[in-house]
């Protein structure tokens, strides 16, 4: 890997400030692009999701400061009942973290 070092504050960026750990959001895993932009959903991962073959998936992107900082997948059959219902109690508790 190339490029530039960014240091550990900077890639979390995004949750800066929240000084405590979110209940709802955590890290499961690590993975790679490849050199077409595919990515792989770790088996453990899927079935914890009840993700099967043929599912589609919404990619909600969170911006900081102008800067895409995360993404966000959610099933689609998930959207039926409202975006901001799914994601409202997240958003706010991120936001909580931001005005500390």
């Amino acid at each position: 890997m190339g490029g530039s070092v960014v240091n550990k504050k900077e890639k979390m960026s995004c949750l800066a400030g929240s000084g405590k750990s979110s209940s709802c959001c955590k890290v499961e895993s690590l993975i790679s692009v490849d050199e077409r932009g595919q990515m792989v959903l770790p088996k453990d991962l899927r079935e914890k999701a009840n993700i099967k073959p043929g599912d589609k998936l919404a990619v909600i992107s969170w911006e900081k400061d102008g800067a895409t900082c995360c993404f966000t997948l959610i099933k689609a059959d998930s959207l039926t009942g409202g975006i901001r219902d799914f994601l409202g109690p997240m958003m706010q508790d991120l936001s909580k973290g931001e005005t500390k």
